[in-house]
């Protein structure tokens, strides 16, 4: 038996995602038909798959619900395997671009649009360049990893920074390194993390800071979708590493250059502690219908 099911395709700096609106969440998607959708030959091909659903007709709406009431709609995201995900950077700011399209939101200029993830409430800031998404608070692991990668001659250092997704931050020697690794395998990182992570290889611009903005360019390897052109928690958290490393003095807003475009994060505090914001592109590229298949 097979559905026809309505998409549309968007990305945030070469980010890619199949986003489809079910807003009464009566679609449910097994992790095989959504890495059917997300492969790039027999499907439609993208880095993860975003259902729209409101948050009070999905489980996991109702913690956000009880969090901040006004978000009435759910980020549901899958990556390209099909396994869930807590959040995406990119994905979140693609997904309110995708509801404003579908006239699903309306908001007005200067609203701030609070959107349900699994990793709670994200607020998210349309403007006229783009989108900038509040991904809240960090956290810096207590202890190193040790990560491996292909064309990597000598295993590296890695911090670990959780935010909205775990991440392992790797800085590497120069830009010919980070041009020369092999990312169609999995780094291997040491110890392992129960539910994996996604990997961010770092060299800083030369030089680092100009006109008050720090500048480094970024590779990802994302559990779950392998190596994608940005991420955006991921752009967020080499940021936090690299200015973990720079010490005292090292600047608040950062310029993160990856292979499909650019990103733009910044530091600032609240009254619970540090938050990260950011910033980027997002656009629809074309809709259609697909078959699903059970």
């Amino acid at each position: 038996m097979t559905q026809t099911i309505n998409f549309s395709k968007g990305h945030g700096t070469g980010n890619d995602f199949v986003l489809i609106a079910d807003p009464e969440g009566s679609l449910d998607l097994s992790p095989a038909q959504v890495a059917r959708l997300c492969d790039r030959r027999f499907g439609v091909g993208a880095d993860g798959l975003i259902r729209a659903v409101r948050s009070r007709a999905i489980p996991e709406g109702s913690a956000a619900l009880a969090e901040e009431p006004e978000a009435e709609w759910f980020m549901d995201y899958r990556n390209a395997d099909g396994s869930v995900a807590e959040m995406c950077g990119n994905g979140i700011r693609v997904f309110v671009h995708f509801l404003i399209e579908q006239g699903l939101l309306v908001p007005t200029r200067g609203d701030t649009i609070p959107v349900a993830t699994r990793s709670g409430v994200r607020d998210v800031l349309a403007g006229a360049a783009g989108y900038t998404v509040d991904l809240g608070r960090w956290a810096l692991g207590r202890e190193e990893r040790l990560v491996r990668a292909r064309q990597l001659a000598v295993a590296r250092p890695g911090a670990l920074i959780q935010l909205a997704n775990p991440h392992v931050v790797v800085a590497l020697a120069d830009a010919a390194e980070l041009d020369g690794l092999d990312l169609s395998v999995a780094p291997d990182i040491e110890p392992g993390l129960t539910d994996g992570a996604n990997v961010e290889f770092v060299v800083p611009e030369e030089p680092l800071i100009a006109e008050g903005v720090a500048r480094i360019r970024m590779r990802v390897h994302e559990r779950g979708s392998g190596e994608t052109l940005s991420c955006g928690t991921g752009a967020a958290a080499a940021a936090l590493a690299f200015r973990h490393w720079a010490g005292r003095g090292a600047p608040n807003s950062w310029r993160i250059d990856v292979p499909g475009g650019r990103l733009s994060v910044r530091m600032f505090p609240t009254e619970e502690g540090e938050h990260v914001s950011l910033s980027g592109p997002a656009e629809i590229v074309f809709s259609g219908t697909v078959e699903l298949g059970a």
